[in-house]
This record gives C-alpha cells, sequence and structure tokens, in this order.
C-alpha cells in the first residue's frame, strides 16, 4: 500500500466532524492473546486499517497479558484471524498491519508492568513525530469484568495521557457489566471514581450491527410510519435472538449468567429501547441516550406469569455444568411500558440455544383490519420485520391478490434484502463500527451509567427469583423451537403467528 495512497485514504477520515483531534493514536488491547481479542478486536482493528482509519504514520498497537510471549508470538497467534475474503491483497495488509503490534507483558495488578506499558507507548508517541503532538490513548478490556478495578487502577495511575498538547485517555469495557443491579452499580462506582462518563464506553455489539443503526433513520426519517409506531396500530413486538447451537464447550462460563443476563438484559434490551423510545431532540449522543434512559424507566415490573424459562435437554451432560443447575437457556420474557405510545402492547423478547434456527429479528405486529371484507384473517397480520443476523433484510408482509381470475388473497412482501439491493457493498461488522466511534469519541452506540441501572433495575427481581430456585426452567428438546410453553404465552399475549408463509432470501441478480 503506497503512501500516496495512505496520505488519500486517512485524510478523508480524519477531516470528519467528527474527529477534530490529530495526533499519535496508541491502542491498548488487554487481554491481548485471548478468544475475544483475536476473534473480535484485532480482525476489528485491522479491517479499519485496512480502510484506511487507522494511519501507519499515527497508529500503534499494544497488546498486553500475563502471558510471557514476544512480539512475533502474538503476531503469529492473531495472523489466521486477520485473514478473509474481505482483504484484496490480505498478504501484504496482514504483514504491514502486524508490524503496527507489539506485545507489552505484566500483571493486571501490578505496578511493574503498567509502568512498562507506559513507557512503551510513550517511546512509540516520540516516534511517531519529529514534533510534540497530542497524544490520544485507548484501552480496550478483552478481559473478564471481575479485573476492570484493578485495570482501571493501573492504568488510572501508570498510563495517563499527560501531553501539554491536549488528546486524550479512553477504556471500553465489554459485557457483562455486573450480575444484578448491587454488582453493576459497585462496578460503575468502581470505574466512575477513576474516569469521567465521557471517557467510559461501554460496548455492547449489537449497537454496531446495521440493521440495529438504521433503526433511528426508519422510524424518524420516513413519514409513513410516524403515525402507524404507536398503540393504536401496532398489537405487539417480537424481538427475538435464536441460535441452533448448545453452550458448546462455555457451559461453565454461561452456566453463571444464563441466557437472560447473556443476551435479553442487553442486547435484547437495547434493540427494544430504539424500537420504542420517543423521538430525541437532535441526533448528539446524549439527546439519544436521554430518550432511552426514559423508555426503561416506564417499563412496568415484569409478571412472573408473563415468563417462561427453558433449559435444553442435554445442558447439564457438560462436566463443567452442575448436575443440580437452574440457568435457563431460553426465555421469553414480556415487557410492558406505561406511557402514552405504548400502553398495553406486549413487547415479547425471546431468546435461546440449541433451537430449531439461526436468526435474530424484530416483529412488529400490526392489529387486525377493522371489517375484513375479504375473510383473509386466517392468512396473518401485517408485519414490519426487521431481520438483524443472518442475511440481514427489513420487509413488509401484505395481503395482496393472488393472481389469477379469482378474487382469492395471498401474503407477500415488499422486500429490501441486503445482499441483493447493495450489491459489492461490504457491511462492516460491529466491534469496527463502535472501535470508530470510540476514536470519534462519539457515544451514541455505547451505554451510559443511568442507562445501565435502569436496564439492571427491570430485570434484577426476576433473576434473583430464578436464583433463589423459585422458578424453573422446563426442559426442551434440542433442535425445536423451545418449551410449547413459550409459544402459548406469546398468543396470551395477542402475537398471531403466520401459518403456511416463511419469508426466503430472494434469489442474487445483477441490478446492473
Amino acid at each position: 500500500m503506497g503512501s500516496s495512497e495512505w496520505s488519500h485514504r486517512s485524510d478523508s477520515f480524519w477531516s470528519n466532524d467528527n474527529v477534530a483531534e490529530t495526533g499519535c493514536l496508541s491502542i491498548i488491547v488487554l487481554g491481548a492473546s485471548g478468544d475475544l481479542a483475536k476473534k473480535k478486536t484485532f480482525p476489528a482493528l485491522f479491517h479499519l486499517y485496512c480502510q484506511g482509519f487507522l494511519p501507519p504514520n499515527e497508529v500503534h498497537i499494544f497488546g498486553y497479558k500475563r502471558t510471557k510471549i514476544s512480539d512475533d508470538e502474538l503476531r503469529n497467534r492473531i495472523r489466521g484471524y486477520l485473514l478473509g475474503e474481505r482483504s484484496s491483497s490480505p498478504s501484504e495488509d496482514v504483514s504491514e498491519f502486524l508490524k503496527l503490534v507489539k506485545y507489552v507483558s505484566g500483571s493486571y495488578d501490578s505496578a511493574e508492568g503498567f509502568q512498562l506499558l507506559d513507557k512503551e507507548i510513550a517511546m512509540h508517541e516520540i516516534s511517531k513525530s519529529s514534533q510534540e503532538v497530542s497524544s490520544r490513548r485507548l484501552f480496550y478490556l478483552a478481559l473478564p469484568p471481575s479485573v476492570y478495578p484493578s485495570v482501571c487502577r493501573m492504568i488510572r495511575k501508570y498510563c495517563m495521557n499527560e501531553s501539554d498538547l491536549g488528546g486524550w485517555t479512553r477504556v471500553v469495557v465489554e459485557k457483562p457489566f455486573g450480575k444484578d443491579l448491587d454488582s453493576a452499580e459497585l462496578l460503575s462506582s468502581q470505574i466512575g471514581e477513576l474516569f469521567d462518563e465521557p471517557q467510559i464506553y461501554r460496548i455492547d455489539h449489537y449497537l454496531g450491527k446495521e440493521l440495529v443503526q438504521n433503526l433511528l433513520v426508519l422510524r424518524f426519517a420516513n413519514r409513513f410510519f410516524l403515525p402507524l409506531w404507536n398503540r393504536d396500530n401496532i398489537d405487539n413486538v417480537q424481538i427475538v435472538f435464536r441460535e441452533d447451537f448448545g453452550t458448546e464447550g462455555r457451559g461453565g462460563y454461561f452456566d453463571e449468567y444464563g441466557i437472560i443476563r447473556d443476551i435479553i438484559q442487553n442486547h435484547l434490551l437495547q434493540v427494544f429501547c430504539l424500537v420504542a423510545m420517543e423521538k430525541p431532540v437532535s441526533l448528539k449522543p446524549e439527546h439519544i441516550r436521554d430518550e432511552k434512559v426514559k423508555v426503561l424507566q416506564s417499563v412496568l415490573p415484569i409478571k412472573d406469569e408473563e415468563v417462561v424459562l427453558g433449559q435444553y435437554e442435554g445442558y447439564r451432560d457438560d462436566p463443567t455444568v452442575p448436575d443440580y443447575s437452574n440457568t435457563p437457556t431460553f426465555a421469553t420474557v414480556i415487557l410492558r411500558i406505561h406511557n402514552e405510545r405504548w400502553e398495553g402492547v406486549p413487547f415479547i423478547l425471546k431468546a435461546g440455544k440449541a433451537l430449531n434456527s439461526r436468526k435474530a429479528e424484530i416483529r412488529v405486529q400490526f392489529k387486525d383490519v377493522p371489517g375484513d371484507i375479504f375473510k383473509c384473517e386466517k392468512q396473518g397480520r401485517n408485519e414490519f420485520v426487521i431481520r438483524l443476523q443472518p442475511s440481514e433484510a427489513m420487509y413488509m408482509k401484505l395481503t395482496v391478490k393472488q393472481p389469477g381470475l379469482e378474487m382469492s388473497t395471498v401474503q407477500s412482501e415488499l422486500d429490501l434484502s441486503y445482499k441483493q439491493r447493495y450489491q459489492g457493498v461490504t457491511i462492516p461488522e460491529a466491534y469496527e463500527r463502535l472501535i470508530l466511534d470510540t476514536i470519534r469519541g462519539d457515544q451514541q452506540h455505547f451505554v451510559r451509567r443511568d442507562e445501565l441501572k435502569a436496564a439492571w433495575e427491570i430485570f434484577t427481581p426476576l433473576l434473583h427469583r430464578i436464583d433463589n430456585g423459585e422458578m424453573k426452567p422446563t426442559p426442551y428438546q434440542q433442535g425445536s423451537r423451545g418449551p410449547t410453553e413459550a409459544d402459548e404465552l406469546s398468543a396470551k399475549a395477542s402475537y398471531v403467528q403466520t401459518h403456511g408463509y416463511i419469508w426466503a432470501l430472494p434469489p442474487y441478480r445483477n441490478l446492473l
């Protein structure tokens, strides 16, 4: 990649209105050779590099972990995760990117390791420029939450940006942010004592997904949705996450959290906020996050009779899972919002493992047509479906006339499938977007402290009842839809399942 090409590509990035700062950028990945770092963080950094967003004359990347390995050993460990179809010249790009990566070994709670890390960062900052420039330091904690407090103390004491010319220090922390309200508040307090809220980026990768980021545009930039998006027209909303595999080696870790903590309380609840929130004053991050907090604070306490828990058969066969485990691998939870827009509309949040399909989607089901003269109610209701993964798409299910001489009706759809409509466009991975937002200082797609607190306030009472054994999961077969009680609960919440209609990804065709 030539220097002139880098100059052109990086200039287009740094001139973005969101980016007012330049100077040396140090990205420090703590937990550098763990699964999250290898599979998500480093590949995201590599793709940003390939697109010109991490100019090599300004950026250096440090890996930090307790393991004593060399720079080349770290590079070899992550090399295989960087190669893929997204790179036009894999070997050249990978080699050039890996030259930016350096490894520092040290403990997560000792001064010596972080003093060495600070020394290495400072050497990079001096070497990248012949004159004094601002220093920007981004710490990505690809670590268990139990070490966040000690790591943050070490960063605060030994590794902060101290340039007189400005710059910043920012910290990215991964979920889970605690296990209930008290533990989340304790963790927030420990980190909050060390860093200001604008320095803390609580990452939830679902907020980086293409169609999740499209939700605000769909809702507030399209006139025909505005009068429909309320209790007068919408009967119910489903937000669904389904996996067709079990815990697969993560049983011990998963058993500490369960499906509600792992998926519903964070990923699905973030989607819920964007579907249900009111229109923000502007697109400024704080205005958007204010509205998310308001809708969370309007959620009524969860009723036990509006919860179905499941555990797939064979889950306890995992040697790392206790024989007596009460941890749900499936849950359907109905949330109800006490406000003018959504009073009486059930939001059905559903997540499960070892089911019969893999997908994540939002399904907005509209009310029946009053005075149905075509007698087509049995064919199903109008629905607006946003498919988050796989095969990103959005489609509107409509009743139309069946082609032919008879006046009969059938369900069809208005379909926007991304692979067909945006051929040749690569949809960025969620982590790419969110890391780029962190560099730009845009917190719109990150979880604010009061938002996190409001989320835990909703689910903590239910989680404690499960933890105490007051609620038991129902066994279900692997490869099924989950417990039959879940479908019954959805039906009680007035969700009408469409039988005989299956959405299929439209066949690929060249539109040129």
